[in-house]
């Protein structure tokens, strides 16, 4: 007598679909959730600011060649970089293009007294800490996080900001340590040798490579 055939003919094929969605599902969500984790979309990295003057780093960097410091100047002595007052502004816009429809906000902020409202481009969590001067005394120049901003119209992000990317650089600082009066130059090019010269700059800046790694140093 023949026997009966509890389930169909496909019930094998369903069964392995089940399997391979128990797997795959899984692998898929998480997969999707980095890539999310580190796209533009929460990073912000490349993605322009746009700001209530339409200020360039292209013409004011590398058109006319002013010093980083020159607007930003407690970048070198404190935690933060600091913006520039509207003073700074209309130290040359009160004689060049003074009547310019593009700084109609400066020359009312200066009338006004009111600081210019900036949007922030870098923005840390509030558990942590960073600090300018630290990095730019041992020799970490600001295209290595900001990029070149000689040719920036409009700034935006040029890093992700994980904690991964920063670990990178505290467990591998020779790779990214330059002379100190490269500190400030946005074009810089780290040389062919830049792993014996950053091991030398170690040195010679006496960083306490293994204290990068702390927990403490970012986190207080």
């Amino acid at each position: 007598m023949a026997q009966a055939q509890v389930f169909p003919r496909r019930a094998n094929l369903i069964a392995w679909l089940i399997v391979a969605l128990i797997v795959i599902t899984p692998i898929a969500a998480i997969t999707g959730l980095y890539l999310w984790w580190y796209s533009p979309a929460v990073t912000l990295a490349g993605v322009p600011i746009q700001q209530p003057v339409n200020y360039s780093h292209a013409l004011h960097v590398g058109g006319l060649k002013i010093d980083c410091r020159y607007c930003h100047t407690s970048v070198d002595k404190a935690a933060n970089a600091g913006l520039p007052s509207t003073e700074t502004c209309m130290s040359c816009h009160s004689q060049v293009k003074p009547d310019s429809a593009a700084l109609a906000l400066v020359r009312e902020s200066y009338a006004t007294n009111t600081p210019i409202e900036w949007n922030k481009v870098y923005d840390l969590p509030s558990h942590v800490y960073f600090n300018h001067s630290i990095h730019l005394t041992g020799g970490v120049g600001c295209s290595s996080c900001h990029g070149d901003m000689s040719k920036a119209q409009v700034v935006g992000r040029n890093q992700p900001l994980h904690m991964s990317w920063c670990l990178q650089c505290h467990s591998n600082p020779e790779n990214q340590i330059r002379p100190r009066d490269q500190i400030f130059n946005p074009a810089y090019v780290f040389p062919a040798n830049q792993a014996e010269l950053g091991l030398k700059l170690i040195d010679d800046y006496k960083i306490e490579v293994p204290r990068l790694r702390n927990c403490s140093v970012c986190h207080r």
